[in-house]
């Protein structure tokens, strides 16, 4: 089965290459697109897309309200947010409102392509220069306090399949390292969004960092 786009950007030149990278593929296919993001919810619920690929600045409704709105969807699809803007305070807001991809639209065709199906396989995608400096934001002070008291709600088994998200591993990878199936550690990431009030992997990793436990630290 392909993997469905809903594809959101204002500037049709731009808009246009993109759809032209995504269906080069034959497992992707782009159902729907606009160039604004009033139409996000009435284009998700019509098409049903498993990822919505939006630009963060758009005119009317931008990226970000698009991620929040589509968040309260069920199923919500997996939003990638795609900017020109290499700053924080975009990627923060995307991530806090359960963006689970955040790529520069310089980004390599092979990049946007990777991105659209490890999001739509439940898995979280950053672009590498901005995962680094964005993290290091998250520690100390009450924000740290607020999400370790967050994170001991989890059981010892939880929290470590929590560690190893805040570290970027893959279910597989995790499975791998704590000798859990996958479908096990599917059912603990489950949990973990239940308890934490996540809607994605990205904002368990997002509070794993918050609490300083971001280097797999178990303190």
């Amino acid at each position: 089965m392909s993997v469905k786009v809903l594809l959101l950007e204002d500037d049709e030149l731009v808009r246009s290459g993109i759809r032209m990278i995504l269906e080069s593929t034959e497992d992707i296919e782009v159902v729907a697109e606009s160039a604004d993001g009033t139409r996000a919810v009435e284009l998700a619920d019509r098409f049903r897309p498993d990822v919505v690929l939006t630009d963060v600045e758009m005119p009317e409704v931008d990226g970000i309200e698009v991620a929040r709105l589509l968040s309260r969807r069920d199923p919500a699809p997996a939003v990638i947010m795609l900017t020109t803007f290499d700053v924080d305070a975009y990627v923060y807001a995307a991530l806090r409102h359960g963006a689970a991809g955040f790529l520069l639209k310089d980004s390599s065709p092979k990049a946007l392509i990777e991105a659209v199906r490890v999001v739509a396989s439940g898995e979280a995608m950053i672009s590498p220069r901005i995962t680094k400096r964005l993290l290091s934001r998250f520690a100390g002070g009450s924000a740290e306090q607020d999400a370790r008291a967050r994170l001991d709600a989890l059981t010892p088994r939880e929290r470590e399949v929590s560690l190893h998200i805040g570290q970027g591993l893959s279910n597989a990878e995790i499975g791998t390292a704590l000798h859990l199936s996958d479908s096990t550690v599917k059912v603990h990431i489950g949990r973990i969004k239940t308890k934490l009030g996540a809607a994605n992997r990205t904002q368990i990793a997002i509070l794993v960092h918050e609490a300083g436990l971001g280097q797999g630290t178990s303190n």
